[in-house]
Parts: structure tokens; C-alpha cells; sequence
């Protein structure tokens, strides 16, 4: 089954790796696992992908110097999106693959526009691509 969602409306495109979604994940987790297969493989190709890209982080290991003022959590996989070392936003759990990309949108729409785009005067995207295709 192919699901379709649109992002919101007037998300930016961002410079390459401005902005991070880090995924808190631990071994034998259900709900990473779920996520890995739903989401996984299709978010790299997405908009939210390329203005975000995924880096997954075992919450039981010592926490990667640039992410030391982030707060994992205790519970997985819990995600975080993340712009120059500062927390923009947070999903606790996977809600399904439909709430997902909602819940994302709306964190995305938090993070300041790009100055790059902001300084040439281009116009945002009004909508972005489906899902999962």
C-alpha cells in the first residue's frame, strides 16, 4: 500500500545540512523497527529529508559532542530535529506513518528560513511531493 501526504505548506528549502532529524533509537525496539521499515527507506528521497537528513543515535552510547545539550530521552525512538546544536523540536514515539510526517511538518515550519534563500530573494516551495513513492 502506497500512502500519500503532503507536507505543509511553505516549508523552505534549506542549505545542505543546515538542519538535522536525529533519531534516538535502542536495540529491540518495536517502534524503531516499524519506523525503519514505514519511513525509513523513502526519507532520504524526500523534501523533509533533504532539508533535514536523518542520523540515528543509540541512546545507551556516550552522546556525540555537537549533540551534548540535547536531551535523548528515555524512550524510543524519539526524535529530534535539531540546527546548529540547538533542539527546534522533538516527536516522542512513532504515532504511524500519517502523524509522522505531520508532526515533522510542523517542526520543520519552526526552523528560521535560510539565509542563503532569504538574501537571493527566492520564493519557497508551495508544496512539496507525496510519500512513499
Amino acid at each position: 500500500m502506497i500512502a500519500i501526504s503532503l507536507a505543509p505548506v511553505g516549508l523552505t528549502t534549506r542549505s545542505a545540512n543546515a538542519a538535522e532529524l536525529i533519531m534516538f533509537e535502542q536495540a529491540n525496539c518495536h517502534w524503531c523497527e516499524t519506523w525503519d521499515a514505514q519511513i525509513g527507506p523513502a526519507y532520504p528521497r524526500t523534501e523533509e529529508g533533504r532539508i533535514a537528513p536523518l542520523r540515528k543515535v543509540d541512546i545507551h552510547s556516550k552522546l556525540p559532542a555537537d549533540l551534548a545539550g540535547i536531551d535523548p530521552g528515555r524512550y524510543t525512538p524519539t526524535f529530534v530535529l535539531v540546527e546548529d546544536g540547538q533542539e527546534i523540536g522533538r516527536i516522542r514515539g512513532y504515532p504511524g506513518e500519517d502523524f509522522f510526517w505531520g508532526l515533522l511538518g510542523e517542526m520543520l515550519q519552526k526552523l528560521p528560513p535560510d539565509p542563503q534563500q532569504r538574501d537571493s530573494g527566492a520564493t519557497p516551495p508551495q508544496q512539496l511531493s507525496a510519500k512513499g513513492i
